[in-house]
């Protein structure tokens, strides 16, 4: 059953115009592209709260924040850690203490910014697929269609089995962007949400090690 489907679907590509041949061949690729997005982003997000938690678990072992040995440099929390104590050791004997808070937290601010946007890299290609996909192979259709009946027109007698073809051919168009475009649906709003727990998470250590600097510092 599954070698007849199969064979169904190639015929149907075979049969299908030049146009709908590249679409499906584009389809294939998009395919590839929002699977390896997915996979890898998966794997990045994971990655890095597992590495954040370690910095975290760090954090509240150490009774200073700006005396913390940061072991992480280049994960998400570590990156505002060790932004805080290099803004701190960069300006402590040139500005009053009670004006430290101010540049530590502008430091803050700005790798929070960095991550944030690290955090959602790549998601507006794996939302241009999920929204282009259907468009696109609802394009292939109707371009095949409008190629079956104006074929078709010029023939004195059209019957179920001339025009089939054709139309099968055209149909695997919207068949291929649906394929691509469901799984890609479901794995762009998972990593999303994913991706924005892990921002609210980040702008709230942000916040912690704001607070205990600025209580250290008093």
């Amino acid at each position: 059953m599954i070698i007849a489907s199969e064979w169904g679907l190639l015929q149907s590509f075979y049969e299908s115009n030049a146009a709908g041949q590249a679409i499906v061949v584009a389809l294939l690729i998009f395919s590839f592209l929002a699977w390896s997005v997915m996979i890898g982003k998966y794997m990045e997000l994971s990655g890095l709260r597992l590495r954040n938690q370690r910095i975290e678990r760090l954090l509240h072992t150490q009774s200073t924040v700006l005396g913390c040995k940061v072991n992480d440099k280049t994960s998400p929390y570590g990156k505002l850690l060790s932004a805080a104590i290099h803004a701190h050791s960069a300006i402590s004997g040139h500005v009053e203490k009670n004006n430290l808070m101010g540049p530590i937290e502008n430091a803050i601010r700005r790798v929070l910014a960095e991550q944030i946007l690290k955090y959602e890299s790549r998601m507006v290609l794996l939302g241009s697929i999920v929204t282009g996909a259907p468009f696109l192979g609802l394009l292939g259709t109707v371009w095949g269609v409008m190629d079956s009946f104006g074929a078709v027109g010029t023939q004195n007698s059209v019957t179920l089995q001339t025009l089939a073809p054709g139309v099968s051919g055209a149909l695997l168009t919207t068949v291929a962007g649906l394929l691509v475009a469901i799984p890609s649906v479901f794995g762009y709003n998972y990593l999303l949400s994913h991706a924005k727990i892990m921002a609210t998470e980040l702008e709230n250590f942000a916040s912690l090690i704001a607070d205990r600097i600025e209580i250290e510092l008093r």
